[in-house]
């Protein structure tokens, strides 16, 4: 190939001719069979491109190199920094770029790059990182819609505090199957508290009870996010509670009620700072004054010890996973019923209001079991 030639010819060359051949002798460059001189020639010819004052031109070379890991790498840096529309074309498909280039591109802060760069078929934790930092909210979209992306747990965190308000972002981030149990429950807390001011501002129902509704909501939603996480994300999880002010006794007492032993030992070992392991034994198989110095050193009310107590012991007698739907709601009524049978006389103001949030448990319980049992 002739270089003086071609710049001539295309110095005198209108723009539209300009990108045609740009687009042809990327393609040639890409799939000829070429000897080493004429390889030399083309890839000299499309250096030269890269200044063409034509945006029409540079697009039209970025078009027929970007998808190619044979692509010249100086062409695709210089594409990859060019305005917003030619860049996105490289960094959306282009196999040539690092990792760390594709991180200080996501830090133009750029929307159509960013973008262009979180739907890519393949993303790695840092490249999703750096996203999910210094990403408009677009390209946090994309990425968190995207399976091919590989986000790292404190990556989705900051989603969360960045985005968590958004709806769309919610809903992916919610849709995925490894989301941790603690991030799913910031993200189900953020939708309680949005449905709470929106119906306290309708005026739908009056402040407190929509405060106490929603907070039902919440815990409710917790309970079952904590009986689907995985035994070794339960401490996780309730660090995040404790943190958030969230691992409230009610709680704990709903969760256990629910047949979920394993959490309550799990936040006990959260609480009080002792190994998990230890609190398990003592939950599953521990003497009761054992439990109920560990349960003190947690910080735990001492009038509803016997409350876990009483769901603690029938959590033990069902040990094990319950698979049958109907046999766990039976289970749970039971243990609703045995905590409340317990405190009957009693009037203390926080075993009231832990009492009547059984109450609505085991109301929630029993129209759940006639569902099941409707449906089965």
């Amino acid at each position: 190939m002739d270089v003086g030639a071609f710049r001539m010819r295309m110095e005198s060359a209108l723009p539209t001719r300009r990108a045609e051949e740009a687009f042809a002798l990327g393609r040639a460059y890409l799939h000829e069979d070429l000897r080493s001189g004429a390889r030399d020639s083309m890839e000299t010819a499309i250096t030269l491109l890269l200044d063409d004052p034509s945006p029409m031109v540079r697009r039209a070379l970025a078009e027929a190199l970007a998808a190619s890991p044979e692509a010249p790498r100086h062409a695709i840096l210089t594409l990859a920094a060019d305005r917003a529309d030619i860049a996105a074309l490289i960094v959306a498909r282009s196999p040539v770029l690092l990792d760390g280039e594709l991180v200080d591109l996501a830090a133009t802060m750029i929307e159509p790059v960013q973008d262009a760069i979180a739907a890519r078929p393949v993303l790695s934790t840092a490249v999703s990182a750096a996203l999910t930092e210094l990403g408009t909210l677009k390209a946090c979209r994309t990425l968190v819609a995207n399976p091919g992306a590989e986000v790292a747990k404190v990556s989705l965190h900051r989603l969360v505090d960045r985005w968590g308000d958004d709806a769309e972002i919610r809903d992916s981030l919610l849709s995925r199957a490894d989301l941790p149990g603690e991030i799913r429950q910031s993200l189900v807390r953020s939708l309680s508290v949005a449905l709470g001011n929106l119906v306290s501002m309708r005026a739908w129902l009056d402040r407190d009870r929509a405060t106490t509704v929603t907070r039902d909501a919440c815990d409710r939603a917790t309970v079952a996010i904590a009986a689907e996480t995985a035994s070794d994300d339960l401490v996780p999880m309730a660090e995040h509670l404790r943190v958030t002010g969230q691992l409230t006794t009610s709680l704990l007492l709903r969760a256990v009620c629910a047949g979920n032993a394993a959490f309550f030992s799990a936040a006990l070992a959260v609480l009080s700072r002792l190994p998990e392991r230890r609190c398990r034994e003592l939950v599953f198989d521990g003497k009761v004054a054992a439990l109920r110095a560990v349960y003190g050193r947690a910080g735990l009310p001492p009038v509803a010890f016997d409350a876990f107590m009483a769901a603690i012991h029938i959590c033990r007698q069902w040990r094990g996973t319950i698979a049958d739907p109907q046999a766990r709601l039976r289970l749970t009524r039971r243990l609703v019923e045995d905590v409340l049978a317990r405190y009957v006389a009693i009037t203390d103001s926080e075993m009231n209001e832990l009492t009547a949030m059984l109450r609505r448990f085991a109301a929630d319980a029993a129209r759940a079991a006639a569902r099941a049992i409707a449906a089965a």
